[in-house]
């Protein structure tokens, strides 16, 4: 019998959690913990939501919830989920259930009892795990076995699986990505590949939803290899294809070594090109936010930075233009450099060079232009183009002097206005 010990999981022992699952629990029903907390806790991995299955059926799970002053919501109630806040707290409450009929993207269910069939209905062997409230793990399908060896498995076979839902192919990656360890699965890797076609039929905000959260993994770069031999890669994000995923090994040691956070968006711009076009027709078909969107874009079109590049020059780039983007070219050629210098100590002195460079990028506090139109009023100007081109003129001088001429230095520079 495996354990999941409440010293070492508190969230099990959580006064609100215990006392939903004995509410839901009584008159001769079950309900335990169910998937990725209970998959967490035996990895040792931190927990954020908490799942639970239970054999009561939905308007069972809101009567009760109701009895003890718990708050129900029906967040999902035709397909049998109740999101219950106890002390402030949400848990996602779900009857057991079975899939009737799926289509590749949406599932049928029927509500039932058996725990069994809950299990098989899942995708992978590691989220199919359940614990009551002691802690006492169910394992229905070998997912304890694969949770020793960090291997990630289809339940039963992968096709039928990946028929079900087509999601599953990303899922598959990206579990790996965050868990795996060793080779993928091989029967799962070979469902994938035949099957990566399916992922067309899915929501563009599904796939960038998944594809954000395998690229956000502490190291996603195994698991994008092995999406690329399979076919999978091209398939969701056809731009790597003739780019390559080589920089997002440097890339995460870069982060490793420098502290800088893991960065799904920065990653993402690691194995595409840097063509705007490219990156606007991406973001398009991918469904990305408006702030996505731009950054991708700002990315593209930043000037590459020369170690060579004054300090001034790059501020003055910073000002002109955008600081992410900058920022964002930076890191990626420090990441780049750094796997250049390992075998080839010429590289340093330009490494360092973009370091400082990268200091000054993200610390240096953006000026405000001191003057505006009303203060050239003294030398005749008026609202119009002569008082724009005025202040960009000056603009540029301020710029040029290194941001530093004053209210006064610059007033004493205004040209008086031209009949």
């Amino acid at each position: 019998m495996t354990r999941i010990d409440p010293s070492h999981a508190p969230w099990l022992a959580d006064e609100g959690l215990q006392k939903l699952l004995a509410v839901l629990s009584a008159d001769g029903e079950e309900a335990r913990v169910a998937g990725g907390a209970v998959r967490n806790a035996l990895l040792g991995e931190p927990i954020s939501d908490i799942d639970i299955a239970t054999t009561n059926l939905p308007e069972e799970t809101v009567r009760r919830a109701k009895a003890s002053g718990f708050k129900p919501v029906p967040t999902g109630f035709d397909h049998g989920t109740v999101t219950v806040v106890v002390d402030g707290r949400p848990f996602e409450v779900t009857t057991l259930r079975a899939d009737v009929e799926t289509d590749g993207r949406h599932a049928v269910v029927h509500f039932g009892r058996d725990w069994q069939t809950d299990a098989d209905r899942r995708d992978l062997t590691i989220n199919a795990l359940y614990c009551d409230a002691e802690g006492e793990v169910l394992d229905l399908v070998g997912g304890l076995a694969d949770i020793e060896t960090r291997t990630i498995r289809f339940i039963g076979d992968p096709e039928t699986r990946i028929r079900e839902d087509a999601l599953r192919i990303l899922r598959f990656f990206r579990f790996f990505a965050s868990y795996g360890k060793g080779r993928p699965d091989a029967e799962g890797l070979k469902a994938c590949a035949r099957l990566k076609e399916l992922v067309d039929t899915l929501s563009a905000e599904r796939v960038w939803s998944e594809l954000r959260k395998l690229l956000g993994a502490s190291d996603p770069s195994r698991a994008m290899l092995w999406m690329r031999q399979s076919g999978v890669l091209s398939r969701v994000l056809p731009e790597s294809a003739k780019w390559g995923i080589d920089a997002i090994h440097g890339l995460v040691a870069a982060e490793q070594a420098l502290g800088w956070t893991p960065d799904a968006l920065l990653r993402l711009e690691s194995i595409v090109p840097p063509d705007a076009a490219r990156m606007e027709g991406l973001a398009g078909r991918l469904k990305l936010s408006k702030a996505e969107t731009a950054r991708l874009r700002n990315w593209a079109m930043a000037e590459p930075v020369s170690p060579s590049l004054a300090d001034l020059s790059l501020r003055q780039r910073i000002y002109r233009g955008d600081r992410q983007g900058i920022l964002d070219r930076l890191h990626l050629t420090i990441a780049s450099l750094r796997q250049q210098a390992e075998n080839d100590g010429a590289k340093l002195p330009d490494l360092a060079a973009l370091t400082r460079l990268e200091a000054i990028a993200r610390d240096w506090p953006l000026p405000r232009f001191p003057i505006g139109g009303r203060d050239l009023s003294h030398v005749g100007y008026e609202a119009g183009p002569k008082l724009g081109k005025e202040l960009a003129r000056l603009e540029e001088e301020w710029m040029a002097s290194g941001f530093a001429l004053s209210v006064e230095a610059l007033l004493d520079r205004a040209k008086p206005v031209e009949d």
